[in-house]
């Protein structure tokens, strides 16, 4: 197939470029065919166009700080660990995250939809509208391939739920949530809002959460506006206009809580933290505290020279300083792993003060016992104060910053309600579905042209079989009849036809009748390539010119020129009549002998001397003979004639035959003969376009004379 169509497109091609215009014509030449696909377009696209349900589009618009928040500075170093920018891309992904979009889908019921059912309603545009608060379908219900719907009774504002057998499963109005024992299990259902007419009928059905936040997904278009602006567009699409509005409202709110919470989670974690030390930093404290009550009420209280007091306070800078570091590094570890760099950093800085503290200690050594003693109880007592009270104001700072935390993002915009629908565009989609449907036809016309064998190209014919093309005929518009009386060449002079005539007749004049001949004869390969027709209009041409012409119907079985009850040459034959008793004038020079009654066996006439001797006789009267004989593919008539012409022109109906049949032809007229006759070709009903010189003359003039 694809080698023909190969050889077909190449054929196409024979006779120079490929030309548009020709397959613009031959398309236009199919117009009743394509007339239907254009009918089934515009029923199409009708209905394609108003079938699509109605979309509205809406959007949000949020700004993200991606130069952090500064609250977090409140805390000095510790504030630092909060300071965290977020670009636009990462916030992008965000909105698209499970945690964003599983809340979204429970807060607006996405698991749940109602779907009207009538068609006529949704061509018409008078569906209604189901909104479910609560739907749960029984499982083995959902299993079994069941379908629930839900049919609006007498009252608007109640409705039934119709079961896999047509029956009644419930009956509820709007509000109210019903439960009942259902395939099962447990059927669930409250209609939140219902606006719709008595009849109508929705399909229920009920998704997986999971399956619902990946249809929202894929409605979600998210985009940054402008490059590196931190504004992001977040757009989405729904049948309905509040319902789109109310989705993408959910989705910046709830976006912003969970932005909120995310940068708020860092103080949250360090509180429980520090809330936790607490009570055992109270226990030491009180310890410490009861360890130098007791110790003063049995020694009595001791006054602490300068040396002592200096050692304390040096001994607690320097344990404070210890523990505050423990206390950046359990936040650090957090964040890092414990050879992070940071985590190092702080270990070394431990290091240094116990080894400053163990060094203080041992100075230490040198006072009085009961100084040491003192001092040491007193060094506890301090240590535990100081850190109890930085851990309370540490936690009083962080419930502050956690109470005013806003996150690094806000709404700029929030979701409107669309005034009308975006889509469809109804005017698009029925040109286009019409345009598709033209399309398909011009697709399926050529594609049957390539697939065809037909010969379009003289060219080739002329390749294959070495004999020449002398014109290619246009098709006349609409159905011509072929009447003697009225030839085309006549009656209608400036028609592209009768210009291809008139062609073709000047054309032989100069190779063939310049010699002297005088017996034309007319064939085709098959029946209604136009080889009556291009014969009449020929032989009227010809007689236009000033020669004296009589044009012979040689299909004795099945003339057609005239009438069977007028005599014609099977009269003449038999009575060997050679006389104009049964030629007919049709006009000045033109003459017409008609086949007479049929006869069983014409082949006996014209082998007999009968039909030569009558050739003989006519020669001398006329100028010109053409002989109209049947196809050489259907009878042998015409070969029993070519042996007395002096001419052969065959006539091929352009795109009907193939190069091996007209070889075949040729070959059989060849072998009927001892010598084979000088032949020509002529196209017939070749298409019309500007490019193949088909167009009028008539602007200059015709002269009926010539």
């Amino acid at each position: 197939m694809n080698e023909k169509m190969t050889q077909n497109m190449s054929n196409a091609s024979a006779d120079g470029e490929i030309d548009i215009l020709e397959i613009i014509v031959y398309l236009k030449s199919k117009w009743k065919f394509l007339l239907v696909f254009l009918f089934f377009g515009v029923v199409f696209g009708c209905l394609a166009a108003m079938w699509i349900r109605p979309s509205f589009k809406s959007d949000i618009l949020l700004q993200v700080n991606v130069k952090g928040n500064k609250q977090g500075l409140a805390l000095g170093e510790m504030g630092a660990l909060f300071d965290v920018s977020t670009p636009s891309a990462a916030e992008m992904e965000l909105i698209k995250s499970r945690v964003i979009l599983d809340q979204v889908v429970q807060d607006e019921r996405l698991c749940y939809s109602a779907v009207p059912l009538n068609k006529l309603d949704r061509l018409m545009h008078r569906e209604g509208r189901m909104d479910l608060e609560l739907l749960v379908i029984p499982r083995a219900f959902e299993e079994a391939k069941g379908e629930l719907v839900a049919r609006v009774t007498a009252d608007s504002s109640a409705y039934e739920v119709i079961g896999l057998e047509g029956e009644v499963v419930l009956s509820g109005k709007v509000g109210e949530t019903y439960r009942k024992p259902f395939a099962g299990d447990t059927l669930a259902i409250c209609v939140k809002n219902l606006t719709a007419t008595v009849g109508q009928t929705f399909l229920l059905t009920a998704v997986h959460p999971q399956v619902a936040a990946g249809n929202l997904l894929k409605g979600l278009s998210i985009s940054e506006e402008g490059k590196s602006s931190g504004i992001i567009r977040v757009s989405l699409e729904n049948r309905y206009a509040d319902r789109v509005a109310a989705i993408l409202n959910t989705v910046a709110n709830t976006y912003l809580k969970q932005n909120i919470e995310m940068r708020s989670a860092e103080a949250k974690k360090t509180l429980m933290f520090l809330e936790e030390q607490l009570p055992g930093v109270k226990a030491k404290l009180d310890s410490a505290e009861q360890k130098l009550t007791s110790f003063r009420n049995a020694k009595g209280t001791i006054d602490l020279s300068g040396e002592t007091r200096l050692h304390l306070e040096k001994d607690v800078t320097l344990q404070q300083r210890i523990i505050e570091l423990e206390q950046k590094k359990q936040e650090v570890l957090r964040l890092f792993r414990a050879e992070h760099p940071t985590v190092r950093t702080i270990e070394e800085q431990q290091a240094r003060l116990r080894r400053e503290l163990a060094r203080q200690q041992r100075s230490a050594s040198s006072l009085p016992v009961l100084q040491q003693e003192v001092l040491s109880l007193q060094e506890e007592v301090e240590v535990n104060n100081k850190l109890y009270t930085n851990l309370l104001n540490n936690i009083q700072q962080l419930r502050v910053v956690q109470a005013g935390e806003v996150g690094n993002v806000r709404i700029v915009d929030q979701a409107y309600e669309p005034l009308k629908p975006n889509k469809p565009n109804r005017k698009l989609i029925f040109l286009g579905v019409m345009g598709a449907f033209l399309l398909l036809g011009c697709f399926i016309v050529y594609i049957r042209r390539l697939l065809s064998n037909g010969v379009c190209s003289s060219s080739e014919v002329e390749q294959a079989t070495g004999v020449g093309v002398y014109g290619k005929l246009p098709m006349l518009d609409g159905k011509t009849l072929n009447d003697v009386y009225k030839p085309c060449v006549a009656t209608n002079p400036d028609d592209p036809f009768a210009e291809g005539i008139r062609a073709l007749r000047t054309a032989l004049e100069f190779s063939v009748f310049s010699d002297g001949k005088k017996v034309l004869m007319v064939s085709g390969l098959v029946q209604g390539v136009g080889k009556s027709f291009v014969s009449t209009n020929l032989a009227a041409s010809f007689a236009m010119s000033g020669k004296k012409v009589l044009l012979v119907d040689m299909d004795l079985r099945r003339g057609h020129l005239f009438k069977h009850s007028q005599k014609g040459l099977c009269e003449m034959l038999e009575e060997e009549n050679y006389g104009d008793d049964y030629v007919v004038k049709v006009m000045d020079n033109f003459h017409v002998l008609g086949a007479g009654a049929r006869v069983v066996n014409p082949g006996g006439l014209l082998t007999s001397s009968r039909f030569s001797a009558f050739l003989d006789a006519f020669r001398d009267k006329y100028d010109l003979i053409v002989l109209d004989t049947p196809p050489v593919f259907q009878c042998s008539d015409a070969l029993l004639v070519e042996k007395h012409a002096d001419y052969l022109l065959c006539v091929l109906k352009h795109a009907a035959h193939t190069i091996e049949s007209i070889q075949d032809a040729l070959n059989t007229f060849d072998r009927s003969t001892e010598t084979p006759l000088q032949k020509a070709f002529v196209f017939n009903k070749c298409e019309r376009h500007a490019g193949s010189g088909y167009g009028s003359y008539g602007y200059y003039g015709y002269h009926k004379k010539y």
